[in-house]
């Protein structure tokens, strides 16, 4: 029997406001930006005064002292104002995650102009039509549905992107039921720089790099821009050109990613993978080596493999990749590697594999074994 089971998925649509609108989501952010940082100071200046905490419910509570103080926050939607003090508790409370965990504590920062790009109705204000979105205050956004939603639509947020397009998200809750487990072979994956992926059945998935395809592109777009005068129109438009490289870049990365990572769902039903920390590996590195990290987009199709392996009914499992690549698949013996030995030669058993498919299969082994399921019965 298969039961229904819980998922919280994001759908993202382009949206075509008129010049009037873009003045008033314009406007909006401003509102929201200045709001967000006269409650940080507010909670910064009650610590260092008087050793108090301000939680976001005093400051909720605060806002209809605010608007009769300060007219243009009357503008904005009640509840969009309310969710400005959610995000600002949401930086504190990982600030204070990060210090008691004993990383670096980043306090949470003032936002600029650029630095506050988008507003969120949390619950009520918003109504989803044909091909308009319907915003309190605002009014009907031309929207583009390329692909239909699911489920019930809890939260709705407009960004504003550094391209100038404007986007809107929905986060909804979805019952969904797991498609029946039909019998389909277990596999573990090695990620890597050289080829993106390396399957423990010998298959190698190339890496695009598409960074570096287009470093050329963004180099000569930076140089122009970096030419331009402080807080000029030529400036705003070379900046423009600069995003729109990124938001190429970004959008070639994730549609590789949900591409490999629903094949590969369509084809195992069980993937063993590393549990890779990207920001730790970063550390101490080269930083052509980092740039080479950061363009592979390891975090990013994981996460996908995860929740698409969850709702076809399959499952992903993360493992220590520790000693992987130094480790005999076959006889388990280790001894260590240099990064430049392409080829495993084990001393024990003679096994001789490549060093990523050797990776690969003890990454499957590891697997298996912590689901306490033996690899013959796969």
């Amino acid at each position: 029997m298969y039961y229904m089971n819980a998922l919280k998925k994001t759908f993202k649509y382009r949206i075509y406001p008129t010049h009037k609108q873009i003045t008033i989501f314009n406007q909006t952010l401003d509102g929201c930006r200045w709001l967000y940082n006269h409650f940080l100071e507010q909670r910064k200046n009650a610590w260092e005064s008087e050793k108090k905490s301000i939680s976001h419910y005093d400051q909720n509570y605060m806002l209809k002292i605010l608007k009769t103080e300060h007219p243009f926050l009357s503008s904005i939607f009640s509840q969009v104002l309310q969710d400005v003090s959610a995000r600002l508790n949401l930086a504190f409370k990982a600030f204070f995650r990060r210090t008691k965990s004993g990383e670096k504590p980043g306090y949470p920062r003032f936002r600029s102009k650029n630095r506050y790009n988008s507003f969120t109705y949390p619950q009520l204000g918003f109504k989803l039509l044909k091909n308009v979105i319907q915003l309190s205050k605002i009014g009907s956004i031309k929207v583009k549905l390329h692909r239909p939603i699911e489920g019930i639509i809890k939260t709705c947020t407009v960004q504003r992107m550094p391209t100038g397009k404007w986007f809107v998200t929905f986060v909804c809750d979805i019952n969904y039921k797991p498609t029946k487990q039909s019998i389909k072979p277990a596999i573990g994956i090695d990620m890597g720089l050289l080829s993106f992926a390396t399957l423990s059945n010998g298959e190698q998935i190339d890496n695009p790099r598409f960074f570096r395809q287009e470093e050329k592109v963004l180099a000569k777009a930076q140089r122009k821009l970096s030419a331009q005068k402080r807080a000029s129109k030529t400036k705003a438009k070379a900046r423009k050109v600069v995003a729109r490289v990124h938001e190429r870049i970004n959008n070639k990365r994730h549609n590789f990613c949900h591409q490999l990572s629903h094949k590969l769902v369509n084809r195992f039903n069980t993937v063993a993978v590393e549990d890779l920390s990207i920001n730790d590996m970063k550390k101490n590195n080269f930083r052509s080596m980092n740039k080479s990290i950061g363009d592979a987009g390891w975090g990013m199709f994981l996460d996908l493999l995860g929740y698409k392996a969850e709702c076809a009914g399959g499952r992903t499992v993360k493992i220590n990749p520790a000693y992987t690549s130094q480790t005999c698949s076959r006889c388990h013996n280790r001894h260590k590697l240099k990064l430049s030995d392409r080829v495993y030669r084990c001393p024990v058993c003679s096994l001789l594999l490549d060093r990523d498919v050797n990776a690969a299969k003890n990454i499957l082994t590891l697997g298996l074994q912590s689901l306490g399921v033996s690899q013959e019965a796969t």
